[in-house]
């Protein structure tokens, strides 16, 4: 276990040298400055767990340095230190966050009581703000509708990973949610408090894009009538994601994995470099092993951003979260458009499991906004869908006077079939896949004959 790191702050040599021998001897690293900017430039390279500060000093008086020390979440404890008629400046510096003040002449043992109750108190500071983060987190990534246990698995990564500030990418096809895991991601961070800040890569040319990341220096080409700070700046103690990181040009390419080897940024014109802070989430519809052999995409970037790998599935995967969505959804347009409808008919929501669904989640939320426009009753039914979904290639037409029921038989068996071969033929994580309970997999199972084989084989 680290020793806790204590910061001594006094414009007299004696008292910091003195104080930090005590201090020393009691087991606590310490450090020393000798005036408040000093201290400030030293928190901020190492972090620090208790500052022990006079109130009277150079630069930056101690009431100063607590407001710098204290703006961040992990920030130390302040005890101040108080000579002869600056007792009220303690009373102020109380009121705006500091531990205790003690008075001078200081006495080693309450010095060594101060700092040790200072450091409980930031333990348990700590832990709560610990358990509260866990808590925003659980209730972010709940928020999040999906019960396939594909998707399960994806939010015990997040919950594993959330806390550490590895960088994160996100595949998958276009449409499946990445912004919104990226999201999560954040929220169950230690950085749910600090700015989230996402960029589309794809959305800008080149040159635009440079800028927006990096910012630029007045002057630095035409237009840049004022200084101005990218979104790596803007995101600074927070999380950046970079949506479509794919579609980078091979020049940005070498300029983020600058970033993320150094944590520095250079804006446009300005050689000055600047230190950023900033977790970053990246995210791609495209193959980066394909780009990366095609040449596309640099070897050295894709291994720097491949620490942490999500593979979001398509919709059309799991299947079971089709009705939840669409309910979610139906839920949300219908309040945002004053419509007062209970849900979906039966053939409606056969229609949508049965359905392919290429643009994934975007696309049922867009086809669900539709129909709660257009529906003219009490519940979508399947006249409220696009063609798109009444396709050919979704559900064919029943021939004759064949019921519908009778002519949902045959796709409900494809569906079935498929999953139980997906699955090697194990029942529970088939039923869990389609959101059916393991009895009822069983009925339709032998209603359809698809128990003659591996009759309980393969954990069936």
């Amino acid at each position: 276990m680290k020793e806790p790191r204590i910061l001594l702050v006094d414009d007299d040599p004696f008292v910091t040298d003195s104080l930090a021998e005590v201090l020393r001897r009691e087991g606590f690293e310490v450090r020393t400055a000798y005036d408040g900017g000093e201290a400030v430039r030293l928190a901020k390279q190492s972090p620090v767990d208790v500052v022990l500060a006079d109130v009277n000093l150079p630069e930056l008086d101690g009431l100063e340095l607590l407001r710098q020390v204290s703006c961040h979440e992990d920030a130390p404890a302040v005890v101040l230190i108080t000579g002869f008629g600056t007792i009220e400046n303690a009373v102020e510096a109380m009121r705006e966050g500091a531990f205790d003040y003690l008075p001078k002449p200081l006495v080693d043992d309450v010095v060594l009581f101060t700092v040790r109750r200072a450091l409980e108190n930031r333990s348990l500071r700590r832990e709560n703000e610990e358990l509260r983060g866990r808590l925003e987190g659980r209730v972010a990534l709940e928020a999040i509708v999906g019960r396939d246990p594909k998707m399960a698995a994806i939010f015990t990564t997040i919950e594993a990973i959330a806390v550490t500030r590895s960088t994160v990418l996100l595949t998958g096809e276009s449409g499946t949610g990445k912004t919104i895991l990226a999201r999560a991601i954040h929220q169950c961070s230690t950085r749910r408090g600090a700015p989230f800040v996402e960029v589309n890569c794809g959305a800008l040319p080149e040159t635009l894009l440079e800028s927006e990341l990096f910012g630029h220096v007045r002057g630095s080409f035409t237009g840049a009538v004022r200084d101005r700070p990218g979104k790596f700046e803007l995101a600074d103690g927070g999380t950046i994601f970079l949506d479509e990181i794919a579609t980078a040009s091979p020049a940005l390419q070498v300029k983020l994995l600058h970033v993320l080897q150094d944590r520095t940024i250079e804006r446009i014109g300005d050689r000055r470099s600047r230190t950023v802070d900033v977790r970053v989430l990246l995210a791609t519809n495209r193959d980066l092993t394909a780009e990366v052999r095609a040449g596309r995409f640099r070897e050295d970037l894709f291994y720097r951003i491949h620490v942490v790998t999500i593979e979001v599935p398509p919709l059309r995967e799991r299947p079971g979260d089709v009705p939840l969505l669409a309910e979610a959804f139906l839920e949300r347009f219908a309040r945002e458009n004053g419509r007062r409808l209970r849900g979906f008919t039966r053939d409606a929501l056969d229609r949508l499991a049965l359905y392919a669904w290429p643009g994934n989640v975007r696309e049922l939320e867009n086809v669900v906004e539709r129909a709660v426009v257009l529906c003219g009753g009490r519940y979508i039914s399947a006249s409220d869908l696009p063609p798109t979904i009444l396709g050919k290639e979704s559900l064919p037409p029943p021939s004759g006077t064949l019921p519908l029921k009778k002519a949902l038989e045959e796709p409900e068996r494809r569906i079935i079939e498929r999953a139980l071969e997906r699955n090697r033929g194990n029942r529970q994580r088939t039923a869990e896949m389609l959101g059916v309970n393991r009895t009822t997999l069983f009925n339709k199972m032998r209603k359809y004959g698809l128990l003659q084989t591996k009759e309980e084989s393969d954990g069936g």
